[in-house]
């Protein structure tokens, strides 16, 4: 107390309002760590770090939400799929509320204001929902690949896989965060003291062997699930795309397209994070700024925003529904469409007539003549040639028929 009546009297003395906000965020620092406290940003620097707090924790905040209520809202989205989809979006929105106001409201004073339980709750709480973000999209990229290698997945009805994910993402999280709070390194601040999170700056072997197995564990493996789901998926699509209509070659840019926008903004947002603590804990204590040690931190948490858009939003599914949504009318025929994207509908189709042409058995080598054809056409009471009439086989070869449900899945998978 006394020190915080020193801080406020000479907060109002001219000219010595940044020397005080830079001893208040010491002492806090000292408080909390028991280390040399970083350099502090500037007035100005933490203003900017909470309008873009401001801005993230309110986009992240309702985007999430609509997400949750669109999935309760419609019936059509509840799906096994989507319900991974909702699990993202819902540890993004705990996110939004129990973490970037916290910060928000530190940057807007300067200094972390909750104190020592409070950093360690802050530290933990973020680090377990930012690794359930990354263990769900890593989980989620897995499932699409299954259910187009796996026809076995297709059952839209089935919601064991996906809470089986879902649950392996959560507990796989708790099993990473938790070390910190019983000795295996710890939380603390992190930049300009404004945030919690892992200890990235004790150099010890306590700390580091930590930290090298959270970046591997929680960082590098999900991205590799990720690489290796999408491009065997790709690997897929462009194997019988060759043997395709016009119409799943587009849908194999599309589907380009947003396999390259995922990971490009999995990168973005998490990449420099990595980097940064990495830096952080084997570089000197100088070699980060506090400008580029709170920026990496701002990306993680601009995922929240991110997410509902790629993985939502671009969503056709969902999309229709929040159309409906806004114009208080029901959703449009294609949204009840089952869990799965068109294009993976289309490759799994695909493959399986594939596989039915190699095991079909083969045309029977009794070709019809010119007479018989003649003939069985002049009679006056003969019955027309007709799918359950035996002269239906004998008049079209079984190439003719097995055309038919390729026009059929192009006219039916409308964009």
């Amino acid at each position: 107390m006394i020190v915080s009546n020193v801080n406020l009297s000479c907060a109002r003395c001219p000219g010595e309002g940044v020397v005080a906000t830079a001893a208040a965020s010491t002492d806090a620092y000292d408080e909390l760590s028991g280390s040399l406290p970083p350099p502090s940003l500037s007035p100005t620097g933490h203003l900017v770090v909470a309008v873009c707090l401001g801005f993230i924790g309110t986009s992240g905040f309702f985007s999430n939400f609509l997400v949750l209520a669109l999935f309760c809202r419609y019936r059509a989205l509840r799906t096994p799929m989507n319900l991974l989809l909702v699990s993202i979006s819902a540890s993004d929105l705990m996110v939004s509320v129990l973490g970037t106001p916290f910060s928000f409201a530190a940057s807007t004073q300067g200094r972390w204001l909750i104190g020592r339980t409070g950093c360690v709750w802050y530290g933990f709480v973020n680090a377990c929902l930012g690794i359930v973000s990354l263990i769900s999209l890593a989980v989620l990229s897995y499932e699409r690949y299954c259910t187009m290698m796996l026809p076995t997945m297709a059952d839209g009805r089935d919601f064991r896989p996906a809470l089986g994910g879902i649950c392996f993402s959560w507990f796989y999280s708790v099993a990473w965060t938790v070390p910190p709070l019983l000795g295996w390194s710890k939380y603390g601040p992190e930049g300009p003291g404004t945030t919690c999170s892992v200890d990235w700056r004790t150099q010890t072997v306590n700390n580091i062997s930590y930290i090298i197995c959270l970046f591997t564990f929680c960082l590098v493996l999900p991205f590799g699930v990720i690489l290796y789901s999408y491009g065997r998926l790709l690997h897929a699509i462009r194997q019988v795309s060759s043997v395709s209509s016009v119409v799943t070659r587009r849908r194999e840019k599309r589907v380009l397209v947003m396999v390259i926008t995922m990971v490009v903004c999995y990168l973005v947002c998490w990449l420099p994070y990595g980097v940064a603590a990495l830096l952080a804990t084997f570089g000197p204590s100088d070699l980060i700024t506090p400008e580029a040690s709170i920026t990496p931190s701002l990306l993680a948490k601009f995922s929240t925003v991110v997410n509902p858009f790629i993985y939502i939003f671009m969503n056709k599914q969902f999309y229709r529904c929040f159309r409906a949504f806004l114009s208080c009318t029901a959703p449009e025929r294609g949204s009840t469409l089952k869990t799965f994207s068109r294009m993976t509908k289309t490759l799994r189709t695909v493959r399986q007539d594939k596989e039915h042409h190699v095991s079909a058995p083969a045309p029977s080598s009794v070709v019809p003549t010119h007479k018989s054809i003649h003939g069985s056409s002049q009679g006056a009471n003969r019955v027309a040639p007709s799918p359950s009439n035996p002269e239906f086989a004998a008049c079209y070869t079984p190439a003719a028929i097995t055309l038919k449900p390729k026009l059929i899945l192009v006219a039916h998978y409308r964009e």
